[in-house]
C-alpha cells in the first residue's frame, strides 16, 4: 500500500513539475541576448547618504531631549527627557505597523497625484511593512535611486520627532499616561495624514505647496497641535507665581548642537539622494541657522542689554526651523533673509507670549508654530527654478500664485492641527486624567510619574524633592 501511494505521488509530482521543467528549457534554448538582467537602479551612494541621513535625523531626538531638560526644573528634568525618547520606541513601532503605509500608500502605483480618496490618507497596502523590501525601489516612485526600506526608515525618523517636538508646550503638568495615548492618536490621525497631503501624493503637492523638509508637516503642525494642547490642559499651578529659570543651561547648548548637526541630514537627506540638491540644503541650512542665532543675539544685545546663551540657542533653533520648508528651493541669500526674518519674528513671539502670560512652557508655538509659519510663506516669496527644476518661482522671481498657495497650505495645517488635537485630547479626558494632581506639580514628575530622580544630594536642585516631603528625597548634609 506504500509503494502504490508512493508511486503515485511520484507521478503527481512529475506531471505538475513538467511545465516548470518546459519553462527551464525554453530559458536554456534561449539565445544570450534575451537573458539580459534589466540594472538595478538603486545607486550605492544615494543609498550610503540617505543610511547617514536617517541617523542622522534619529540623533536630533535625544538632541530635543537635552535641549528641553535643560530648559525645565530640576525636579522635571527626567520626565521632559522621556518625553522625547519614548517617541523612539512608540513611533518606531507604530510606523512599522500603520503609520508609513497610512502616509505613503497610494492604491495607483503610479507616479501622478492621488484622486480622491487618496488625496487625503493613504491605503493599507504597506501595513506591517508588506512589501517594503532592501532590494527594490518603493513602486510608486518617491525615492528612484534608493531601497524602498531605506525611504521608509528615514521618514519613520520625522515621524518620531515630531509629536516629541509638542511635548514643550505641556511639560511639568501632563500625565506621562495621557501623553503616551495623545501621541498614539496624533501620529496616527494627524501627522500621517499631514504627511500624505505634502509629500505622499496628497491634495497639498498636486495643488503645488512646497515645503522641503517640514515647515508645514513637522513644524507648523506640531507648533499649533502644542498651543491647543496648553490650552486645553491648563497652566502649571505656579506659572505666574514663581519663576521658572532653566536648571542647566549646559544641557540646553549641548542639545541645540546635536540638533543642529542632525538638521543638516533633516534638510539634505530630504533631496532623497546625494548631489547637488543635497548640498543646496546643506549650505542653506547652514547659512539660514548662523544669521538667526546672530540675529537674535544682536536683538538681545539692543534691547535687553545682554545676549544670552539660552538667547543664542533658541535663534539658532529658529534659523534651522524658518529654512525646513525651503531649504531645497532657495538661493544662499534667500537663506540668509529667510533666516534673519525668522528670528526677529520669534524674538518678539516670545515676549509677546510672556506678556499674554499663556503656558507654553518652553515656547513651543513661539518658535516651532511660528518659525515654521514664516519659513513656509517666505518659501513663497524666495523660491527659485534655478535652484530646483522640480520646484516653483517665488514672489520675487515673478509669481506672486505661489505665495497665495504657501498660504492655503498653512491654514489647512493650521485648521486640521488645531481641530484633531483638540478632539483627541477631549476623548482622552474622558477615560482618564490630563494632569497631574497639585501635589505632584509641587513633588516633581521626575518622582511622581517615573520614580526616580536625575541628581542625588551633591546636585543644589536635588532638594527639590526632599522640600517636597519626597519618600525618595535624600538626606541633607548635617541634618
Amino acid at each position: 500500500m506504500f509503494k502504490k501511494s508512493l508511486t503515485i505521488g511520484l507521478i503527481a509530482m512529475w506531471l505538475l513539475s513538467w511545465p516548470l521543467m518546459g519553462n527551464a528549457l525554453a530559458q536554456d534554448t534561449a539565445p544570450a541576448a534575451a537573458v539580459v538582467a534589466a540594472p538595478n537602479p538603486i545607486d550605492t551612494g544615494d543609498t550610503a547618504w540617505m543610511l547617514v541621513s536617517s541617523a542622522m535625523v534619529l540623533f536630533m531626538t535625544p538632541g530635543l531631549a537635552f535641549f528641553y531638560g535643560g530648559l525645565v526644573r530640576s525636579r522635571n528634568v527626567l520626565n521632559t527627557m522621556m518625553m522625547s525618547l519614548v517617541m523612539m520606541g512608540l513611533i518606531g513601532v507604530t510606523w512599522t505597523l500603520w503609520g508609513y503605509s497610512l502616509a505613503f500608500d497610494v492604491s495607483i502605483k503610479a507616479p501622478e497625484f492621488g484622486t480622491g480618496l487618496e488625496s487625503f490618507i493613504g491605503g493599507l497596502d504597506w501595513m506591517f511593512l508588506n512589501g517594503v523590501t532592501a532590494d527594490t525601489i518603493d513602486p510608486v516612485g518617491y525615492a528612484p535611486t534608493i531601497p524602498h526600506q531605506v525611504f521608509m526608515v528615514y521618514q519613520m525618523m520625522f515621524a518620531i520627532i515630531t509629536p516629541a517636538l509638542i511635548s514643550g508646550a505641556i511639560v511639568e503638568r501632563v500625565t506621562f499616561k495621557t501623553y503616551f495615548w495623545f501621541v498614539l492618536l496624533w501620529s496616527t490621525f494627524i501627522y500621517s495624514p499631514l504627511a500624505h497631503w505634502v509629500w505622499g501624493r496628497g491634495w497639498l503637492g498636486a495643488i503645488g505647496s512646497l515645503d522641503f523638509a517640514g515647515g508645514t508637516v513637522v513644524h507648523i503642525s506640531s507648533g499649533v497641535s502644542a498651543v491647543v494642547a496648553a490650552w486645553v490642559i491648563g497652566p502649571r499651578k505656579d506659572h505666574l507665581n514663581k519663576p521658572h529659570t532653566p536648571h542647566n543651561v549646559p544641557y540646553v547648548l549641548l542639545g541645540i548642537g546635536m540638533l543642529w548637526f542632525g538638521w543638516f541630514g533633516f534638510n539634505g537627506g530630504s533631496a532623497l539622494g546625494s548631489g547637488s540638491l543635497a548640498t543646496v540644503a546643506f549650505v542653506t541650512t547652514m547659512i539660514s541657522t548662523a544669521a538667526a542665532g546672530l540675529t537674535w543675539t544682536i536683538l538681545e544685545w539692543v534691547l535687553r542689554g545682554k545676549p544670552t546663551a539660552v538667547g543664542i540657542a533658541s535663534g539658532f533653533l529658529a534659523g534651522l526651523v524658518g529654512i525646513t520648508p525651503a531649504a531645497g528651493f532657495v538661493l544662499p541669500i534667500g537663506a540668509l533673509m529667510i533666516g534673519s526674518i525668522t528670528s526677529v519674528c520669534c524674538f518678539f513671539g516670545v515676549s509677546l507670549r510672556v506678556k499674554l502670560g499663556f503656558d507654553d512652557t518652553l515656547d513651543t508655538y513661539p518658535v516651532h508654530g511660528l518659525g515654521g509659519t514664516v519659513g513656509a510663506l517666505l518659501t513663497g516669496v524666495f523660491a527659485t527654478k534655478a535652484v530646483n527644476s522640480a520646484g516653483n518661482d517665488g514672489l520675487l522671481f515673478g509669481n506672486p500664485g505661489l505665495l497665495g498657495i504657501q498660504v492655503l497650505s498653512v491654514i489647512a495645517t493650521y485648521v486640521f492641527a488645531a481641530v484633531g488635537t483638540f478632539l483627541i485630547l477631549k476623548l482622552l479626558g474622558q477615560f482618564m486624567e490630563l494632569r497631574v494632581p497639585s501635589s505632584s506639580e509641587d513633588q516633581g514628575l521626575d518622582i511622581g510619574q517615573h520614580g526616580e530622580e536625575a541628581y542625588g544630594e551633591d546636585f543644589a536642585g536635588g532638594f527639590s524633592a526632599f522640600e517636597s516631603g519626597s519618600p525618595f528625597a535624600p538626606k541633607k548634609v548635617g541634618s
